[in-house]
């Protein structure tokens, strides 16, 4: 009778340790594929402003004219820049 407990308690660890490992592996892929999806999402094409120059995310930007700008202030100054040479 004791063998019998002690070859069951065995396959009891035996398959704790498997059940532990899978869901670890699991868990992995699942952060990875996480991780990528977020930093595909983050990535987003980048322009330069044509009055100062800085480079900032295009869905952030102001475009007029088929050029980009950091703020409207630098859309107004350019254009006056244009319009007076």
């Amino acid at each position: 009778m004791g063998k019998l407990a002690f070859f069951l308690m065995i396959a009891v660890l035996v398959y704790w340790l498997i059940k532990t490992r899978s869901s670890e592996d699991t868990d992995n892929l699942e952060d990875n594929s996480d991780e990528e999806s977020a930093a595909s999402k983050s990535l987003e094409d980048m322009v330069r402003c044509a009055q100062c120059g800085v480079h900032l995310p295009r869905s952030e930007s102001v475009t007029s004219q088929g050029e980009f700008y950091c703020c409207n202030e630098h859309r107004l100054e350019h254009q006056r820049e244009d319009s007076s040479s």
